[in-house]
């Protein structure tokens, strides 16, 4: 169903579709079964950034998937139900994207680089996020976002109706920490990786360097609920990098080496290891030419945020960057976009935008003027000169002010919205047996739970299908998702499980923390502890399978007991007989050395 919300602004959306290569087991063949279409309880997983999309607003929406990957993507597209009940997004397959190119560089794809007009939004498919869309981009109109760029003009003050709400928006300005930059900056998203959903082993974290925005204060605690302003929580990002790559830094330094450029500059810099880049980007448009002018950025989360963090306040690099030619550029291309600028007004014309007590100023300024015509040459040369000087200082300051880059720090608190990156088999299940204990729609129409507790991940039914299952079973409605058409015999019990369509659970099974994809077959009297079961896998009678994962359409045999073990298909992995061949020489010429 369409969501009932206001236009996103402007505002595109690309939608970065990779090749899984985290999830092994279930993504061995990318082309056929993409990363972006594994489940998430129970929904294709680009299902839920569409989603955020949407219900921000934003109706310009491009996937950008590998050509190999594009027809299933396409082909799910137009026969998944829950994708079918969204606005169809278009989908771009460029020809140099691979499986191994990197996020910056996808940025300077032709076929990319054709698609984005406007301020845009950077988001994975492997995104889940409660959090309203919306919330995120007002928080960058107000903080981030300049009127110079959307409005179209050159000159910051003809962007506003008047003298005095232009100096009112440049005090806001400052403010915001963006100084008086004349483009829009960017805005990210961290999250703590400690809190949330359980704790999941070797989560991968990010290292970030945030400061206070001018004029900010800390002194009471923000609210984590969905409601709350997410203003007080936004931050100016100093340095950004990935927890591998800081690792390898103090390796080589012997620690972490902080310049004393960042300190003179700043004061009050925190330092964060624990939370997580989740790789939601707000962009202004002049980003994809600052990228496609710095061929060596190949990630968004490493290369672009890192560099533009650090052009913030170290003064040489904005000209290594080449980022005021950028910004220059681009200034150049909204005034020839925005027209010629309305014509210059006589020394006596008062201009229509100033109120009466304004004009009286000018008059007066006029007279002033006309009264001091008897100043010698040389105090005109002299305050000619000066003016002249003041006017390249302030020249030298605007070339050295750079668009700021911040960062909403997502609340800690259990009652915070959901956001996570489901980039790994363990998260797919953790975060699936998370949203599986959401309120349903039917339970919060019919009264029975709190209707705060309502999300927009909840599920009409917990059990869509209950003619399917038969007397004498066990399911926790609580905290289970079982889909459509699943049949359930006698004596089975299901705990903290999500269960995909056209599932079948022969008698006296038992699951307990499960997730199941489509079309899996569960033989009678099976034991299974937290395992991940691709699609139309088949598990044998009898077995115990306990943290294992079970690769599509491959059969477990009868009695099976295994533990911590991943079952995947050997076929494609065979040795050829050129290889064999190969090997065999190999062999021989290491023995006769």
């Amino acid at each position: 169903m369409p969501h009932a919300v206001p236009k996103g602004m402007g505002l595109q959306a690309l939608i970065l579709c990779g090749p899984g290569s985290s999830f092994p087991t279930f993504t061995a063949s990318p082309d056929e079964n993409p990363k972006a279409l594994l489940p998430i309880a129970n929904r294709p997983m680009v299902w839920y950034p569409l989603d955020f999309c949407y219900r921000a607003g934003i109706t310009d929406v491009t996937l950008i998937c590998p050509p190999s990957a594009a027809e299933a993507i396409k082909t799910a597209l137009k026969t998944n139900p829950f994708l079918t009940s969204l606005s169809a997004p278009t989908v771009v397959a460029p020809t140099e994207l691979y499986h191994t190119t990197g996020t910056a560089a996808i940025l300077r794809l032709p076929e990319v680089r054709a698609v984005v007009t406007a301020d845009f939004v950077v988001l994975p498919c492997d995104l889940v996020c409660e959090l309203g869309g919306e919330k995120l981009l007002q928080a960058w109109m107000v903080r981030a976002a300049s009127l110079v760029d959307i409005l179209g003009s050159d000159e910051p003050e003809s962007s506003f109706l008047s003298v005095a709400s232009a100096a009112a928006a440049s005090s806001t300005a400052a403010a915001a920490g963006s100084g008086s930059a004349l483009h829009s900056g960017g805005l990210g998203v961290w999250y703590d990786t400690r809190t949330g959903i359980p704790n999941v082993k070797s989560e991968e974290k990010d290292f970030v360097a945030t400061v206070p925005l001018a004029g900010s204060t800390t002194a009471a605690p923000v609210p984590a609920k969905s409601t709350a302003s997410l203003l007080p929580r936004l931050e100016r990002v100093v340095t950004a990098m990935p927890t591998d790559s800081l690792n390898d830094l103090m390796e080589e330094k012997g620690d972490y080496p902080v310049r004393h450029g960042l300190l003179r500059r700043h004061r009050r810099v925190r330092m964060r290891t624990t939370h997580r880049d989740a790789h939601i980007y707000v962009f202004p448009q002049w980003v994809m030419d600052f990228v496609q002018a710095n061929e060596h950025m190949d990630s968004i989360g490493e290369d672009v945020l890192g560099w533009w963090a650090r052009a913030q306040w170290q003064p040489t690099l904005p000209k290594k960057l080449r980022l005021h030619k950028v910004l220059q550029t681009y200034g150049d291309q909204l005034h020839d976009a925005g027209g010629s600028s309305p014509p210059a007004t006589d020394s006596g014309d008062v201009p229509p935008s100033v109120d009466g007590t304004a004009a009286a100023d000018l008059s007066a300024a006029a007279d002033a003027v006309a009264a001091a015509e008897d100043i010698t040459l040389a105090a005109a040369a002299a305050a000619t000169a000066a003016a002249a000087a003041g006017a390249a200082a302030e020249t030298t300051a605007a070339e050295q002010q750079v668009p700021p880059f911040l960062a909403y720090v997502h609340p800690s608190a259990a009652t915070a919205p959901l956001i996570r990156r489901v980039d790994t088999s363990q998260l797919l299940l953790t975060v699936s047996l998370q949203l599986a204990k959401l309120p349903s729609v039917e339970e919060v129409a019919a009264g029975t739970v709190d209707s705060s507790t309502a999300s927009p991940f909840a599920h009409t039914k917990k059990v869509a299908y209950p003619e399917g299952v038969k007397s004498r079973t066990t399911i926790t409605r609580q905290d289970s998702l079982v889909a459509d058409n699943v049949t359930v015999e006698e004596k089975v019990s299901i705990k903290e499980c999500v269960v995909g369509a056209n599932c079948q659970i022969h008698e006296g099974a038992k699951l307990h923390q499960c997730l199941l994809m489509e079309g899996v077959v569960v033989g009678k009297g099976c034991r299974l502890t937290r395992c991940i079961l691709g699609k139309r896998s088949d598990i044998g009678a009898g077995s115990v399978l306990t943290d294992c994962e079970v690769q599509e359409n491959l059969l477990v045999e009868p009695k099976t007991e295994e533990k911590e073990n991943n079952f995947m298909s050997s076929k494609g992995l065979e040795a050829t007989a050129e290889e064999m061949d190969e090997a065999l020489e190999d062999d021989e010429n290491a023995i006769a050395e």
